[in-house]
This record gives C-alpha cells, structure tokens and sequence, in this order.
C-alpha cells in the first residue's frame, strides 16, 4: 500500500464521517504511512503488535478494529510434530491467502493464536484442518489469553555510544558491519519510520524494530561507567 492509497482512505473517512480501516500493514508500509503525516489510529490486536491495521476517521477505539482472534491448536498435542511460526504461516498461505488479511501470530505450548482480519477468520476456521502432519482444531476467542503477550523485563547493557548501529550490535550480539548491512538492506525501523542512519542518536522511548530480529525500546541512558561508556536500560520484544 502506498502514500496515495492511504491518502485515498483518509479523505473518504473524513468526506463521508464514518470510520474506514486498511488491510494488516507490514512494516515498510507502515513506515511510509508514518512519513506521509496522515492521521490515523493504528492497531495490531495487543500492544507492540508488529503488524498492524490503519484506522482513519474520528474517535476510533481498539474495538471498532474489523479483526478477530483464533486459537489453533493440535487435536492430540501428545502426538503432534512440533509447530512453529513458519508452520503456522505457511499452512495459512497454503489456503490461498493474502499476507495482508493476517496480522502477528504468536506461537505458544505448540498452538498458535492468529491475529486475522474479521471477513476471513470464518474461512480459516473452515478450511485449515491440518498443519504438517498435525490435525488442528480451531476457537475463534474474543482477546489473547493474558499469559501470551508478557511484558518484557527492563534489561542493563553497557555499550560505548547511543548510536542505533551499537545498540542494534549490542541487543542483538552482532558486529558493527553486520548491522549496517541490516540498515542497507531496509530492515531498520526507528518508531515504524525506515532508517538507513547508522549513526542516529537514539531517544528515550524509541521502539527500534529490526525486520528478521524483533523488536526493543530504548527505554533510557541510566548512568555512565568509570570507564565513559554507557549504560542503556532497554526491554527486549
């Protein structure tokens, strides 16, 4: 989706008052969005959702979203293969649908809860019955269970600048040259907008998302050491 279609989106919410959503959004796209300036509501189904849907219009709440959630989950856990996020993903894809229509899924005790816009949740449930050699059953549920999305643990690191390429390097156990490469390659995101600045002085509360890694915030800069090097307080996604 690009600047156009979003800008196509919010001028028909806004000419004819009522609320209109776009398909899940992945992270260039919702990259673009964030640059285009247009005003939106954005929501994935739980906080630091990685995918997410655009609402345009007035006073959009979290529930107006046109999503739903679906538990799926092995008939016989004793005897299913082991059931990962490519497991899941790719049955879904088997089916024939678009990657839009999907937002995160997010894989626990070998089930995986499905994050799905509302008009295809009813044709999952009816046509995914199998994921490798697995029979699955599926519950559409009205909310993640609260045990599925924890908040993560602030965590201390010690690293030589605020630059994001050594934040990155150091989050994620990387050289300096490997996460520049993740910079050149379009797979660094600085609060949902695209970066290529190796260099950028991160912020307090900056949410870094590295496509293929995750995702962190910046919490704060808590001290330095004797030795002038920084201590950054962050939390792990």
């Amino acid at each position: 989706m690009d600047e156009k279609r979003f800008n196509e989106l919010y001028n028909r919410a806004y000419k004819k008052s009522y609320n209109i959503f776009s398909d899940f959004l992945n992270m260039e796209e919702q990259s673009i969005l964030s640059n285009s300036y247009i005003p939106c509501t954005a929501y994935g189904g739980y906080p630091m959702a990685e995918r997410v849907i655009a609402g345009f219009g007035e006073n959009i709440e979290s529930s107006d979203f046109p999503l739903s959630y679906l538990l799926i989950e092995p008939v016989k856990q004793k005897f299913s293969d082991t059931l990962t996020h490519r497991d899941f993903l790719g049955a879904l894809m088997n089916l024939g649908i678009k990657r839009e229509m999907l937002g995160d899924i997010i894989v626990a005790d070998n089930c995986g809860y499905l994050i799905c816009l509302t008009q295809i949740a009813p044709y999952i449930a009816d046509n995914l019955t199998r994921i490798k050699h697995t029979s699955i059953k599926i519950t559409q549920i009205d909310n993640l269970p609260d045990n599925i999305i924890r908040e993560p643990e602030p965590t201390e690191l010690v690293v030589s600048s605020l630059r994001l390429d050594v934040l990155i390097s150091a989050v994620y156990k990387l050289s300096r040259s490997e996460a520049s490469k993740l910079f050149a390659a379009g797979k660094v995101f600085v609060n949902s907008k695209i970066t290529e600045n190796t260099s950028y002085q991160t912020k307090e509360n900056d949410i870094i998302s590295v496509r293929g890694f995750g995702r962190f915030v910046f919490i704060a800069q808590l001290r330095k050491t004797k030795k002038d090097r920084f201590v950054a307080e962050i939390k792990k996604y």
